[in-house]
């Protein structure tokens, strides 16, 4: 068996400079060279996982199949690479303490006097040696390329032991197994007009300082670099030009990789690394990739779409969410205007308290093709989703309302349909008069971290919108609650009309509500976005984008199949371009183009 192949992605000068997203895009460029890739995401906090953060903190908490709570990176590592990832991809420096201690407590050290070097650093370096091997693909195979992104930026206090850790894993594996990546910025001063390259040069200094030296330095900027930049970061960084990589603003996060091959990254990687890539490539090299940008770019039709939420003031908050509803807008072949609105705007209080806020919010949703209302936790904002939701039964507009979004969905109908006017979550009111959502079996009050319902699990479709969607009777998606729809009212909401067609195996669980004689009114407890990809988009999100455009009857009547002309492939005529001039065709575009800003999060 060949050498496990590492690469390290280090960030500096500032945090969210796009670690995330270049990381994916090391893999996505491998994966097209048909190189198995496995990710790890080092988060040097000491909590042990990202399930009790508040969204503000660091955006939406991502969710695996295996329940793990994890950092919104691993979506991003997810969504790019097709691939399945698992709790141990996460690192924490909790979880290196809590083995080491556990450890300690057992009597492994043999009574030595345990300390960070060398039990911290080689507890992280047989950590990710172990989790680099674990299979990602349904092909259950090893992979050939780890890549590690470590959060953070180099010198923080709480990545050092991180950083030792790994000057000392480039000479365990052997320096062609190892390769080391920086990020930086490269600022642009509005009072001076041209790029600054001494943070770049500060950051890697330091780095080198503390025993990396990067083989390749990934300079993000503003607006494109010229070749002047890139020989100056060249001669003061110790390393050749052709191993500064410049990515700059982009209009979507899917021109990414196909600039960093075009600027040589799969040349360089294969001799550094020993990965014996056949060079050249074929012809439709990346040509997934190239139709997926083309088309992103391409989009003319807008969809408007409104979210009701209650982390509305972090978008990162809501980070997998955005990504399902781009994926399902480009393959319904529009371009998606998101607006975020505030849920207690959307309440009777606030109109009193704050008119403007009031009136404004209920403006947007009155301008909006659909609601989406996502889930969340706590009293604050619900009663404004629960407005929301009426507003879309009472006025047939398309909704999609996930997790708390299809508690709040039962409890308005049971408040305005059955005339259940105490109808209400536990969570909010433990002794309301008709309680609706109540806490699971499961649920652990005295401990809030890793309790919930999480993961992957079965849901059991009957006849319905959305089992003709997933066209399956089985579906598998990704849970996060602690509360569910109460199954004593279950009779009495079908005979109303909420009809209730997803439930678990045990057939006690409410998986999904519909209203049959809506567009599209579907609630789901289950995550569906975790589980969206940019060329497949998540089945309840596509058919709630499809309604908010008024296709979705058509979609349905060709046995939900998109007409020819809509799919994401490009036409056969671009199978001849050679992949020389097509790269030359995307950097220019790419260059004209570049708009949108390139994020660890939300783009």
């Amino acid at each position: 068996m060949p050498d496990m192949k590492y690469i390290l992605v280090t960030g500096g000068v500032i945090s969210g400079v796009g670690k995330g997203v270049i990381a994916s895009s090391f893999g996505t460029i491998l994966k097209s060279c048909g190189i198995d890739v496995t990710s790890i995401k080092i988060d040097p906090y000491i909590n042990i996982d990202a399930g009790t953060f508040s969204p503000y903190e660091h955006g939406e908490v991502y969710v695996l199949d295996d329940g793990g709570e994890v950092d919104l990176d691993l979506g991003n590592y997810e969504r790019f690479l097709d691939i399945t990832l698992h709790r141990d991809n996460n690192i924490t420096t909790g979880k290196i303490y809590q083995q080491v201690i556990e450890r300690e407590r057992r009597g492994d050290y043999l009574g030595k006097t345990v300390q960070v070097i060398p039990h911290i650093t080689d507890a992280i370096q047989e950590w990710v040696q172990r989790v680099a091997h674990i299979p990602v693909t349904p092909e259950n195979m090893p992979p050939r390329v780890c890549i590690v992104e470590l959060g953070g930026t180099i010198g923080d206090i709480e990545g050092m032991s991180f950083v030792e850790a790994f000057r000392q894993f480039q000479f365990r594996v052997k320096r062609e197994n190892f390769c080391c990546a920086h990020v930086s910025l490269i600022p642009m001063p509005k009072s001076t007009g041209e790029p600054k390259t001494k943070p770049t040069q500060s950051s890697v200094r330091e780095l080198r300082g503390l025993g990396l030296s990067p083989d390749l330095i990934l300079c993000r900027s503003e607006k494109p670099i010229n070749h002047n930049v890139k020989e100056k970061i060249s001669n003061f960084c110790h390393v050749a030009p052709d191993q500064v990589i410049c990515i700059h603003d982009l209009s979507s996060v899917y021109h990414v990789p196909l600039l960093m091959e075009a600027q040589g990254v799969v040349q360089y990687l294969n001799e550094r690394l020993q990965l014996n890539i056949a060079i050249p490539r074929p012809g439709r090299f990346m040509q997934k990739w190239r139709n997926l940008a083309k088309r992103v770019d391409n989009l003319r039709k807008e969809v408007n779409i409104s979210l009701v939420g209650k982390y509305t003031k972090l978008e990162d908050s809501y980070a997998s969410v955005t990504k399902a509803l781009q994926h399902a807008s480009i393959a319904a072949g529009c371009r998606l205007k998101l607006t975020y609105i505030e849920a207690v705007n959307l309440e009777e209080q606030t109109k009193i308290d704050n008119p403007v806020s009031y009136h404004k919010a209920w403006q947007e949703v009155c301008k909006s093709d659909g609601l989406i209302v996502p889930g969340g936790f706590g009293q604050r904002g619900l009663e404004g989703k629960i407005e929301a939701c009426r507003w879309c039964r009472e006025t047939q507009k398309p909704m999609l309302a996930i997790c708390l979004g299809l508690q709040a969905a039962v409890i308005e109908f049971a408040r305005n349909v059955l005339g259940l006017k105490g109808a209400n979550s536990t969570e909010v009111n433990p002794d309301c008069e008709d309680k609706l959502v109540i806490d699971m079996p499961e649920h652990h009050p005295g401990n809030l971290g890793g309790t919930m319902r999480l993961g992957k699990r079965k849901t059991y479709l009957e006849p319905s919108i959305i089992s003709k969607l997933y066209k399956k009777e089985v579906i598998e998606e990704r849970h996060r609650h602690r509360y569910e729809v109460n199954p004593e009212y279950i009779e009495r909401l079908e005979k109303a009309g909420l009809r209730f067609v997803g439930r678990d195996s045990s057939r006690t669980r409410m998986e999904v509500a519909v209203i049959d004689s809506h567009p599209y009114y579907v609630g789901v407890q289950f995550h569906p976005e975790y589980l969206s990809r940019p060329l497949s988009p998540s089945p309840p999100f596509l058919g709630f984008i499809l309604a908010s455009l008024g296709k979705l009857k058509n979609y349905m009547s060709k046995g939900c199949r998109f007409s020819p002309r809509n799919q994401s492939d490009v036409s056969s005529d671009d199978d001849d371009i050679s992949v020389s001039s097509l790269s030359l065709v995307e950097e220019k575009t790419i260059i004209e183009n570049g708009q949108a800003k390139v994020s660890n999060g939300v783009h």
